[in-house]
C-alpha cells in the first residue's frame, strides 16, 4: 500500500460520547456481573473465563458469529444452562445457583414461544398467574403491558390471528408484565422480514429507554447491535474480543477479527512513516474520498477503478493500486466521469481513520 501517516489525535478524546455512560464512573456498581464464567460442551470450550459488567438501565448487546458463546451466556443468566466455573451476580447477590423462576428476569425468545392455546391476554398473563397475582391486578397489568407494545384491544385475539411483528410484541409484553429486573432478548427479530426488523428494533430500543430497564440482547447482526446498544460485547470462540460503545468498536477495532466482523474494511500491510515499519492496518471504505480537495498532509492513493456498484447516491468501488492492492471505497455523490470502470482515480483519507491492528 505504500507509506501512510497516522494521527495522534485519533485517541478517545476525539470519539463520540453518549450521555448514558455509567461504565466510565468507578463509583457506580454494575447490576449484572460475570466473573470468570466458563462452560464446556464435550470437547468444545463454549465460554472461556468470561468476565463482564453490565449496568442498570443499560442496553447491552452480545454480538458474534454462530457458536461464539453469546447465547450460552444469555441462557446462563436465565437459568437454562449451568456454569462449569465462575459466578453470575445481580448486584451483590449470586444468582447462578438460584432456580430460574426466582431470578427476576424476563426473556424474549427467537421463535416467540407464544402459547397457541391461549389468547393474547392469556399469554401475557401467564407469568403473573404462575406468581399467583390476584385476578384484578393481573388484568390491570396485562392491559398496561399490551398498551406499552401498542396492542391495546388485542387481548381477546388468538396467536394465529396475528402477524409476526404482533406475535413478537406479545412476547415482549409477556416478559415485561412481571416487571423483571433484567430483560433478556435471544435473537428476537431473526424470524421477521428486513423492513419489519428495522422498525421493531427501534420500538424495542425506545421501549427500553422509556422504562429504564436493563436489557441484554443477543444478535449475530452487527448493524442491529450498533443501532440499539449502549455497549457491545463482541465475542469470538468463547472469549470477549472487544467491549465498548458501538462507534469505538467499529472505528477502533482491537483485532483483525473485530475489524472484519464489524462490517466491510480494507485490511492491508502498510509502512507507517512515524513507526518505521510495516503494520497491518484497517481502513473503512467510507473513510476514503476522492482526492481532488484533499487537505494538506492527507495521503494520496492512486489507482484504477476495477469494479463499480451504483446504489442511488452511494457508489461502491474496488480500486486497484499500482502494487496490485485492491481498496474498497464507498463514495457519496461521486462525479460519474471520475468513477467509471477502467478510469484512473485518486483517493485520500483522514489519517485519524486509520487503525493499526496487532
Amino acid at each position: 500500500m505504500g507509506n501512510v501517516g497516522t494521527d495522534p489525535k485519533s485517541d478517545s478524546s476525539q470519539r463520540a460520547r453518549r450521555h448514558f455512560a455509567p461504565w466510565t464512573d468507578p463509583a457506580v456498581r454494575p447490576l449484572v456481573r460475570f466473573e470468570d464464567v466458563s462452560k464446556r460442551f464435550s470437547d468444545v470450550l463454549a465460554l472461556d473465563r468470561v468476565s463482564l459488567d453490565i449496568f442498570e438501565g443499560e442496553f447491552f448487546a452480545l454480538l458474534g458469529p454462530s457458536g461464539c458463546g453469546k447465547t450460552t451466556l444469555l441462557r446462563m443468566i436465565a437459568g437454562f444452562c449451568d456454569l462449569d466455573g465462575g459466578e453470575i451476580r445481580f448486584g451483590s447477590e449470586r444468582i447462578d445457583r438460584l432456580p430460574a423462576h426466582v431470578r427476576d428476569i424476563g426473556m424474549v425468545f427467537q421463535n416467540y414461544a407464544v402459547f397457541p392455546n391461549l389468547t393474547v391476554a392469556g399469554n401475557v398473563a401467564y407469568g403473573l398467574k404462575a406468581r399467583k397475582v390476584a385476578a384484578p391486578e393481573t388484568e390491570r397489568r396485562v392491559e398496561e403491558a399490551l398498551a406499552l407494545v401498542q396492542l391495546t384491544g388485542y387481548g381477546a385475539r388468538w396467536p394465529h390471528q396475528l402477524s409476526g411483528g404482533q406475535l413478537q410484541r406479545v412476547a415482549i409484553a409477556r416478559a415485561l408484565v412481571i416487571r423483571p429486573r433484567v430483560l433478556l432478548f435471544d435473537e428476537p427479530l431473526s424470524n421477521l422480514d428486513a423492513r419489519l426488523r428495522v422498525s421493531m428494533r427501534t420500538e424495542i430500543r425506545e421501549l427500553q429507554k422509556s422504562l429504564g430497564i436493563t436489557a441484554i440482547y443477543v444478535t449475530h447482526d452487527q448493524e442491529e447491535a450498533m443501532s440499539v446498544s449502549d455497549r457491545i460485547a463482541l465475542m469470538n470462540a468463547g472469549r470477549l474480543e472487544q467491549v465498548g460503545v458501538p462507534v469505538d468498536i467499529y472505528r477502533h477495532p482491537v483485532s483483525r477479527f473485530a475489524a472484519e466482523f464489524m462490517g466491510t474494511t480494507n485490511l492491508v500491510v502498510a509502512r507507517l512513516v512515524d513507526r518505521g515499519g510495516d503494520e497491518l492496518v484497517s481502513l473503512r471504505p467510507e473513510a476514503l474520498r476522492l482526492a481532488a480537495d484533499a487537505p494538506a498532509g492527507w495521503p494520496i492513493l492512486s489507482g484504477t477503478v476495477a469494479r463499480l456498484e451504483l446504489l442511488g447516491p452511494l457508489v461502491r468501488l474496488d480500486v486497484r493500486l499500482a502494487d496490485g492492492t485492491i481498496l474498497k471505497a464507498a463514495l457519496l455523490d461521486a462525479p460519474e466521469y471520475q468513477v467509471q470502470v477502467g478510469a484512473p482515480v485518486s483517493l485520500t483519507y483522514d489519517p485519524a481513520r486509520l487503525t493499526v491492528l496487532p
